[in-house]
């Protein structure tokens, strides 16, 4: 691929971690550490075949995983005490998740602060709902992995095919970009599944994936879930809409 995208705020390894535990709801504590390898090694095969940028701490996680792998399948040694080469190799990566999710949700409930501060000076509330129609229900906002996890399940389900590198440019990532923001123009939101199963064949769910990747960028559209790890779908942005684009959507 030679359209690159470079996200504002790019989540990390220990990011891709952590979801990778939470999703399959595994015990931190003690972490299957064959099975989470194999599946970040996924990820980031994804990430590469999105062309995207993809930092040298992804590849050092890699290789920590890796070598820990190899540590939990060496047989223990046979010594009356235990030394710090005999702890678990688990141990350290443990410690670091453990201490960075405390600090995620330090950095989320000081966001969640900021924001209830900014709407002190906004206008009237009751102006605000006269625009934006409120539903009443709660989104969680989906994050890279969340997308990266629905892209890899929409491949899944695409017939096997030869992928070819160099292939006739049917699909554009500007020509993906307008399709989107129009049909959002026409539906309030779109389930990603749905313009997946759309998609001709892979290379078209890739330029969807790296459309909405952009119009995220942009921050014309937001990617939601009503449960965590659920369903995504996809609105516009009401704070990056215009007055007559809101009505028009309306």
């Amino acid at each position: 691929m030679s359209y690159k995208i470079k996200l504002e705020v790019f989540e990390g390894p220990l990011d891709l971690l952590l979801y990778l535990v939470k999703k399959d709801h595994l015990n931190i504590y003690d972490i299957p550490i064959a099975k989470v390898t194999e599946q970040y090694l996924q990820y980031m095969e994804f990430m590469k075949l999105l062309d995207l940028n993809i930092a040298g701490e992804f590849l050092v996680m890699a290789a920590t995983l890796m070598q820990i792998k190899s540590k939990m399948l060496l047989p223990p040694e046979e010594t009356p005490q235990l030394t710090e080469e005999q702890e678990d190799p688990r141990a350290e990566l443990v410690r670091r998740l453990l201490e960075y999710e405390k600090f995620k949700e330090i950095a989320e409930n000081l966001r969640e602060r900021e924001s209830d501060q900014q709407e002190v000076f906004k206008r009237p509330k009751a102006q605000i709902d006269k625009e934006i129609p409120q539903q009443g229900e709660v989104y969680f906002e989906a994050g890279l992995f969340d997308l990266i996890s629905a892209f890899s399940k929409a491949l899944e389900q695409v017939p096997k095919e030869v992928f070819y590198e160099v292939i006739k440019d049917e699909f554009t990532i500007e020509e993906k970009v307008h399709q989107i923001l129009h049909s959002l123009l026409v539906v309030p939101s779109i389930q990603l599944s749905e313009l997946f199963t759309q998609a001709k064949n892979k290379i078209e769910i890739i330029v969807i994936f790296l459309s909405i990747l952009e119009l995220i960028r942009l921050k014309e559209i937001l990617a939601r879930q009503k449960d965590l790890f659920g369903e995504i779908e996809i609105v516009r942005n009401q704070q990056n809409i215009l007055p007559h684009d809101r009505r028009t959507a309306a």
